[in-house]
């Protein structure tokens, strides 16, 4: 499945860092911008969970909440969010369920069976569930546009 702006956002039960059951549902009522890492500790994945850090004022102020989701094991999560003091919750997807749900992996061709990946990839969903903004790199190396996250924030 493929999600497009205007759809119901796919339910998940994810695990956070302190093994705790979360549900995007708890987190309606908010302005929801899921960040989907590639993996933790890449130069991409911490240079954009620090930027969503350092602008958490701003998106409290836009009534919004980050969540990110990575394939990362539990512990590792854990590890990223106190090396770089992740204000909001990062929820481990190791068996791919919410990528799937929201069409955000690709296959690595490379391997004799392929490799499944996540795209990394932003997805604002607005208080009653809807989904208002996708966006997805075609290079991991690549971080999303800031400025135009917050401008969709505004607009909801």
């Amino acid at each position: 499945m493929v999600i497009k702006v205007g759809n119901k956002a796919p339910d998940f039960t994810l695990l956070d860092t302190d093994m705790k059951l979360r549900s995007l549902h708890e987190f309606l009522g908010h302005k929801v911008v899921l960040a989907f890492f590639v993996t933790a500790f890449t130069v991409t994945c911490t240079k954009e969970a620090c930027r969503f850090r350092d602008s958490m004022n701003i998106l409290t102020n836009l009534e919004a909440q980050v969540i990110g989701i990575s394939v990362n094991n539990v512990e590792s999560n854990k590890e990223f969010v106190k090396r770089n003091r992740l204000p909001f919750p990062v929820l481990n997807d190791k068996y791919h369920e919410s990528l799937k749900a929201y069409g955000l992996t690709s296959k690595d061709t490379i391997g004799p069976n392929g490799y499944e990946y996540t795209k990394r990839s932003i997805v604002i969903i607005d208080k009653t569930g809807i989904i208002c903004y996708v966006w997805r790199a075609d290079s991991a190396t690549v971080e999303p546009n800031y400025e135009e996250i917050q401008n969709e924030l505004q607009k909801i």
